[in-house]
């Protein structure tokens, strides 16, 4: 006779290799490093600075450009 297995048991650690699995796959596909963010976070403030800095001014309060 075979041994007996718990079939809730079996289910459960199928079901958490499945996740795993897929939890892996996101984290291939859209995961950045802390590099990646930090570097696009510092691209991102240097270009507004840069845009910033090429705006033109207005006399007129009303038109003045809201940042």
């Amino acid at each position: 006779m075979g041994d007996v297995i718990n079939l809730n048991a079996v289910r459960k650690q199928r079901e958490r290799a499945a996740k795993e699995a897929r939890a892996a796959e996101n984290r291939a596909r859209f995961g950045q490093s802390r590099l990646q963010r930090d570097l696009r976070d510092a691209e991102r403030s240097r270009a507004e600075r840069e845009l910033d800095r090429k705006r033109l001014s207005f006399d007129d309060p009303d038109k003045t450009p809201k940042r």
